[in-house]
């Protein structure tokens, strides 16, 4: 014979939550409660009246009961593997956006040893460039010219260099290496 269903305690939170609940899985979550108190299902049973599995029945009943009939909000953003919160993430670079407003840049390996100093450990400077990457900074490509050069004096230069030894390299019939 099987246990009897636990959760008596937070029943009438159930069918309270049960004309509220505007969501499938909260639905799902509150009828995990109400059936087996009510109908004495199962959880083989309610699952299949569901459409759950009987571990994901257990586990939401359990959890309900847990947080004492209160629907917990799951977060939608994921952040597996975050060292700080978003808050915390945001205060630790300002400082370094502070001066990349102020004309100056952005140098990873500097923002990447303070933050290994702040967690106290060693970090993978991937873990940089991702910190970089949710506050919305991306890597940027190097300019294609150097912006102290001069550009005059490079395209004079190129006209005033001797066509014979330009030809010459080309062809391969300049002098023979020595070696």
């Amino acid at each position: 014979m099987a246990r009897p269903a636990r959760g008596q305690e937070v029943l009438e939170k159930a069918l309270e939550l049960l004309a509220k609940v505007t969501k499938a899985d909260e639905l799902r979550t509150v009828q995990a409660v109400v059936f087996p108190l009510v109908s004495g299902m199962s959880t083989q049973e309610t699952a299949r009246a569901i459409g759950r599995s009987p571990r994901w029945v257990t586990s939401a009943r359990n959890e309900f009961i847990r947080n004492a009939g209160i629907m917990k909000k799951k977060s939608k953003k994921i952040r597996n593997r975050a060292h700080m919160t978003k808050d915390e993430e945001e205060a630790f670079l300002m400082s370094f956006f502070e001066n990349a407003r102020q004309g100056g840049i952005l140098v990873v390996s500097e923002i990447h040893k303070v933050l290994e100093q702040r967690l106290e450990r060693k970090v993978a400077l991937a873990t940089a460039y991702n910190l970089l990457h949710r506050h919305g900074w991306r890597k940027l490509a190097p300019d294609k010219r150097n912006v102290a050069a001069d550009v005059h004096a490079q395209e004079e230069w190129k006209k005033n260099f001797p066509l014979a030894s330009r030809k010459s390299k080309k062809n391969g019939t300049g002098p023979a290496p020595s070696g």
